[in-house]
Formats: C-alpha cells, structure tokens, sequence
C-alpha cells in the first residue's frame, strides 16, 4: 500500500471544481438577488397564467398564447435550475462541510416554496382536450415546444389534484430528499482502517484494484467492517425510501415498481425488458469470459 500512498501524495494539492461561470461564491450577491428574483417571478407566473390556460387554448391566437406561457415557464426553469445547480455541485464537492450542506438545504427549501407556484402549468395543459392541443401545436409559435408537450403527456395518467402534487412536491424535501442526503452525508463521513491508517471510501475502493492481492483483500475487509457498524443507518435509510416509493406508486397508479422510472427516462417498459434478457444471454460470451480473463491474469 505505502507506492499507493506516495503515488497519491506527489500528486500535490488536487484540483477543485471552478463554477465561477455560475456564482463567484456562497456570499455571492447575484445568488441572493437570483433567489429573491425567482421568489418574484414564480409568483407573478402563476398569478398570470394560473387557471387561464384552457382560455389561452382557445381561439386564432392560441399558438402565440400558449407558446408565451411556455417561454416564460421555460426562463424560469433555466433560473431555478442555475440555482440548484450551484447549490448541488457546492454540496457534492464537500459534502461533510456543514457550511455547504447548509447552503445547499437552505437554497433547496426555498426553490421547493418558490416551484410550487409553477406546478399548476403542467397539470393545466395536460388537461386540455388532445384535439385543441393538437391544433395549436400544428403551426404557429407553439410548434417549437411540441416535442415537450407530447413528453409530458405521458405523465397525465399518474397525475393528482393540484393539492396532492402541491403536498407531494413541498414534502419532497422532508420525505425521500432528507433520506437521500443522510444516506450521501453518512457515506461521506465514514473512515476505513487499512493498516491503522484511517482514508475516506474513494481512496479504499481504488486500493480494490491494486495489482497486490492483499492489498485488495485489505481494502475489502476495511469497506466491511465499516459498512457492517453502519448496517441499521443504511437499513433504516433504505427500507424508508422503499416504502416511500410505495405510497407514491399506489397513489400515482403505476403497476410496476420500475414503471416511474420507465416514465422518467421516457422509454417503454418492453424496451428495458428485451434490453435486460439481450445482456443475459450475453453473460456467458461477457461477464464469464471476462472474470475467466481476470483469473488468469492473477493466476489463480
């Protein structure tokens, strides 16, 4: 292990990510006036268009009416986005700092309050008549976002009542998005002992391909025992977020437990299914042939 140390050590301080082309920094005023910006905004939208789209549908002018409302929807999605996109990528580069995670809870928590006021959009245009969206997607302004449109009228037969998707969307941040970051946070904070030294994970899961055999073994019993004192963390944070995913699929009507993912990824579920059983019957010509390859190479 001591070349992987000193490997590891002449490579000097490592590189951390830039995102100045987002904000210059957690006291960035731009990010403070974008939040408040987004605050304004969120609302105005929702006090414009909230319960007006089935009118905006109607008429010669429809295309240009609708098309606004998406434009508008759009520029605020970018905005939300650029938000949490900082937010997460400060949070991913040091997840243990409690300043970062900080920042990252407080900007999630806000954006979550300032979306609900856009979750109405979505909801209203998939309960347009197929016939009058159809017709003002033909031509015209609204041309441009078709493909968006038929997207999320996949989503229409999961969808609830504007108070449901209102409480799913503001518990989102307590439910499964807390238990997301407690399982990211734990991971974060553990420490494995290989050789009474203690290392994070990603520096321990390296040593599992080290040409040394007992270097891997090493590394594989630390990443063991670690794991093994944090079993009823790891159980707790799992068997939640399954049940979670219960409540929501009953409610949502999915048949299939991978059903909502298969939605997400806009792709059918027959599709992932001929793709499963197509790299099955490849594992013998795959994965055995590899793991053959492998135990010859260890001469084993």
């Amino acid at each position: 292990m001591d070349h992987l140390m000193t490997a590891t050590a002449d490579l000097g301080p490592l590189p951390e990510w830039n995102l100045a082309d987002l904000y210059s920094g957690l006291d960035s005023p731009q990010f403070a006036a974008d939040l408040k910006r987004a605050e304004a905004e969120c609302r105005a939208f929702a006090e414009k268009w909230r319960g007006k789209l089935a009118e905006a549908a109607q008429g010669e002018k429809a295309s240009a009416r609708l098309a606004e409302a998406v434009r508008e929807f759009e520029t605020l999605q970018d905005l939300l986005g650029r938000i949490m996109s900082y937010a997460g990528l400060v949070y991913a580069g040091n997840t243990t700092d409690p300043v970062c995670a900080k920042f990252y809870g407080d900007a999630q928590e806000k954006v979550t309050a300032y979306s609900t006021d856009l979750l109405f959009f979505q909801l209203e245009l998939n309960r347009l008549d197929d016939s009058v969206l159809e017709k003002a997607m033909a031509s015209g302004p609204l041309e441009h976002w078709k493909p968006w449109l038929v997207d999320i009228r996949k989503d229409k037969p999961h969808e609830l009542d504007d108070q449901l998707e209102k409480l799913f969307h503001e518990k989102s941040v307590t439910g499964h998005g807390a238990w997301n970051r407690l399982f990211d946070e734990t991971i974060a904070s553990l420490r494995f002992t290989v050789d009474g030294k203690e290392q994070t994970l990603e520096p321990t899961l390296s040593m599992m391909q080290d040409v040394s055999e007992e270097v891997r073994h090493k590394a594989s019993d630390a990443i063991a025992a670690t794991l093994k004192d944090n079993l009823r963390v790891f159980a707790l944070v799992t068997n939640t977020l399954a049940k979670d995913k219960e409540i929501s699929d009953r409610w949502r009507k999915f048949g299939d437990v991978a059903d909502s993912r298969h939605l997400a990824n806009r792709v059918e579920r027959e599709v992932v299914d001929a793709l499963v059983a197509a790299v099955r019957a490849a594992y013998p010509r795959l994965s055995h042939r590899y793991y053959r390859l492998k135990a010859k190479w260890f001469g084993k």
